[in-house]
């Protein structure tokens, strides 16, 4: 009886155990079948070898400055840059496998335990997906599905994860999954999550950091940061991640707890393309680099040549901006104009000017000018597109609304406010405009670039696009005219009166008899030197006079100055519309002995591996001998006298005053070394400008109104010395300030043998060792 229960005992656990054997084969086999079959494509398509080699991911085009730093980047949805695993620091890789994937450099994309454990607890004790798997989500299957979609998908996910971990090495895998993570508030990936989040680059996050962005894998939504989001739950679950650390031993007990006691500490910088720095030049480079990519299709694929996308193919342009000097142009933009607007609104009431903020037009011409200002603006055209009548457009001008306006005071530049669309126009007609570029004129290579106050509020770039009264900059090429053709010297001396050049003479109509900008004429001889420190009108009307107007016309154009430039006597005085890029361009031909450098603005292209795709050519011309380039710079070496000495500050021109003085921003700049330089004022004082020149660097300013009939009412302050001047004092002041940028302090180089005296006051000791009478010299001004 005990032999058949015991046998019957026997038969039943060989019974289970086969049962056992075969559940546990057919579970293998399925297992199998499931994995061929997802090879297979039945559950969707997977991706090809070429696919996992190449994965299809938006790069955003990144803009590098001349010294290294990101300057801004193009993209459309996605702002990503990929980095290296070398670029990773170590503690967010450790955070990263200690919260993720613990066995992640052990499994081969699977992790076995893991899902077993998974299905046991059916996922309360923690899922199973590695970190292949989840990359393998990011870049192919997409978002989690519902139902049996889901489980579908988890399939291909582990195949794929498994195809992943034969393609990449453990370490590529992990760099793969920070780049394509979408860390919200257009931080894809982790460069743009620790520029955006921190303010700096991956390889300085510290471990507290660290320890937050990948607190921000579980759901980036969820426990995003920001301050109208949830900076306590991203808290909370950053304090999760240093928790996993201790407990795997990348940090200790000690410097977890000790973590846990520091807030998140962000240095929260949106990036976008309105804000930043160098968003002027940014939006220039964009339409360099579309006219580019239209010249340059991609090599050939199938017989088809596509063009490069500037937003998706993850181009690496390297430009010529300093990313030092671009910050202390845009500070000496803000620190001035901040200043003269203020000036500007107290000259502007109501009470003191009627036509606020134009002068000297009628009703009838201002209703011109706002009605061109109505029609050209956004709300007009997107009305327009909407079928609106013109009486409905023009009503909805005049109604109140909420708006944001642009205003110096505010943190961001923009104030909430409740204004009609008509009224925020002439407001904004009232803000004075500005341009600024600086470049290294042996080379061409531009270093700053400022093409307005504010891009968000205003776009138009006055740096390139912006044209506009030249005033006394131009005078310069009369001079450099002169000494070239005519073989004037410096230390020539002219009378200073009223000069006509008649009827009918170098083209004119009628006479042509200007005046000094005071009205008044001294009578006396006084220097070249002298004449043009001084602007004195009278001089330059004389010399155009003896050169004619061709040939200053003629070496403008050769300066790079384009445009119809008419061969007329008043050009002399700067009625020629110029740009500051190309005033740039032209005064660095005098420091560079007469040679001609385009300016240059991008220096190389490279495609997202590295390949070079363009190198930029110099283009240069030699326009004046190394004499004439270096009298014209002794010439506008103000050392003792002029409008530009201010820079120097041997001369203080009236800054005592303390109306002047109220917009003198930063003076004294205390700039010892030598320096060329020249204001420009134009007819009512619409336009100020300023170009100044030290040996390595020539800058220009220009500071005027949207319309001509927006200026100040006095020279006083509507000059190019009070409007211009004094960003170009601070500017310098900061760069100085930094040793690294170089920025000489030397004299300008004269050249050897020179042939052109420039030594005015040799000249005066010469005439008085030739028994000159010194009285005689004394009415004579050097």
């Amino acid at each position: 009886m005990a032999k058949a229960v015991k046998k019957k005992e026997n038969k039943s656990f060989f019974k289970l155990i086969k049962w056992f054997w075969i559940l546990f084969a057919t579970g293998v086999f399925a297992g199998i079948l499931i994995f061929l079959l997802a090879s297979w494509g039945v559950f969707g398509d997977l991706p090809d070898f070429e696919r996992l080699e190449n994965p299809q991911t938006n790069l955003a085009s990144q803009i590098i400055s001349s010294d290294g730093e990101l300057l801004g980047k193009y993209y459309l949805d996605d702002n990503r840059t990929d980095v290296a695993f070398e670029e990773l620091p170590t503690h967010l890789v450790d955070a990263l496998v200690a919260t993720e994937d613990v066995r992640h450099f052990e499994h081969s994309g699977i992790d076995a335990r893991g899902t077993l454990r998974a299905f046991i607890y059916l996922g309360s004790k923690g899922g199973a997906s590695t970190i292949s798997q989840q990359l393998a989500k990011q870049l192919f299957t997409g978002p989690a599905a519902r139902g049996w979609e889901r489980y579908t998908q988890k399939i291909k996910e582990w195949v794929i994860a498994t195809r992943l971990e034969r393609q990449y090495t453990k370490e590529e895998i992990i760099a793969m999954y920070f780049n394509i993570y979408d860390f919200g508030n257009n931080a894809d990936g982790i460069r743009s999550a620790s520029r955006i989040y921190f303010g700096k680059e991956p390889r300085a996050l510290d471990v507290k950091e660290s320890a937050m962005l990948v607190g921000m894998f579980k759901n980036s939504s969820l426990y995003n940061p920001t301050p109208h989001r949830n900076p306590e739950g991203t808290l909370n679950r950053r304090n999760v991640v240093l928790a996993q650390m201790a407990k795997y031993g990348y940090i200790t007990q000690k410097e977890k707890d000790s973590l846990y006691e520091i807030p998140l500490s962000l240095q929260f910088s949106p990036e976008n393309h309105r804000e930043g720095l160098a968003t002027y030049f940014r939006m220039y480079l964009q339409g360099f680099m579309n006219d580019w990519a239209k010249k340059n299709p991609k090599p050939a694929l199938d017989g088809e040549r596509d063009k490069w996308n500037l937003f998706l193919d993850g181009l690496k342009i390297y430009t010529t901006i300093d990313s030092r000097m671009q910050k202390n142009a845009e500070d000496a933009v803000e620190q001035h104009m901040t200043k003269l607007q203020a000036e500007f609104f107290v000259q502007n009431t109501a009470e003191r000017n009627k036509t606020a903020p134009f002068l000297d037009l009628d009703k009838e011409e201002i209703d011109r000018i706002m009605d061109r200002a109505m029609k050209n603006s956004d709300r007009w055209r997107e009305m327009k597109k909407q079928g609106k009548s013109e009486k409905v457009i023009r009503a909805s001008f005049m109604k109140p609304t909420q708006m944001t306006i642009f205003d110096w005071k505010s943190e961001t530049k923009g104030k909430d406010t409740i204004m009609s669309p008509i009224d925020s126009i002439r407001y904004h007609k009232a803000i004075l405009r500005t341009a600024m570029m600086s470049m290294e004129p042996q080379t061409g290579h531009v270093k700053a670039w400022v093409g307005g106050i504010n891009y968000t509020h205003f776009q138009y770039d006055n740096v390139y696009r912006g044209r506009n009264q030249a005033g006394s900059t131009f005078k310069p090429f009369v001079y450099a005219a002169a000494i070239d053709q005519l073989r004037r010297t410096p230390c020539d001396s002219l009378i200073d009166t009223q000069h006509c050049i008649a009827a009918g003479k170098h083209g004119n109509m009628e006479a042509w008899c200007p005046k000094n900008s005071n009205g008044k004429y001294s009578g006396e001889m006084m220097t070249l030197k002298y004449a043009l420190a001084h602007s004195v009108n009278s001089i330059t009307a004389k010399l155009i006079d003896e050169v004619g107007p061709a040939p200053v016309a003629a070496i403008a154009s050769k300066l790079g100055i384009t445009g119809d430039i008419l061969p007329v006597p008043s050009l002399a005085l700067g009625t020629q519309d110029v740009s500051v890029y190309e005033m740039v361009g032209a005064y660095g031909a005098f420091v560079n002995q007469g040679v001609y450098v385009k300016p240059v603005m991008v220096t190389r292209i490279e495609d997202k591996n590295g390949t070079v795709l363009y190198e930029y050519v110099p283009e240069t011309r030699d326009v004046m001998s190394k004499d004439v380039a270096y009298a014209m710079v002794n010439l506008m070496e103000g050392v003792t006298h002029g409008g530009a000495s201010g820079a120097r500050l041997r001369h203080n021109f009236g800054v005592n005053r303390t109306d002047y003085k109220e917009i003198m921003t930063g003076y004294p700049y205390e700039l010892e070394n030598p320096i060329a330089g020249k204001t420009g004022t134009t007819q009512n004082q619409s336009d100020g400008w300023f170009m100044g020149m030290v040996p390595n660097l020539v800058t220009g300013v220009w500071v005027g109104g949207e319309d001509r009939a927006t200026h100040f009412k006095t020279i006083t302050y509507g000059q190019g010395a009070a409007m211009a001047l004094p960003i170009w004092g601070l500017y310098m002041k900061s760069n100085y300030a930094n040793k690294d940028l170089g920025i000489s302090e030397a004299a300008f180089d004269k050249p050897e043998d020179m042939s052109i005296n420039v030594d005015c006051e040799k000249v005066k000791q010469d005439m008085l060792d030739q028994g000159t009478p010194e009285d005689d010299l004394d009415d004579l001004d050097f």
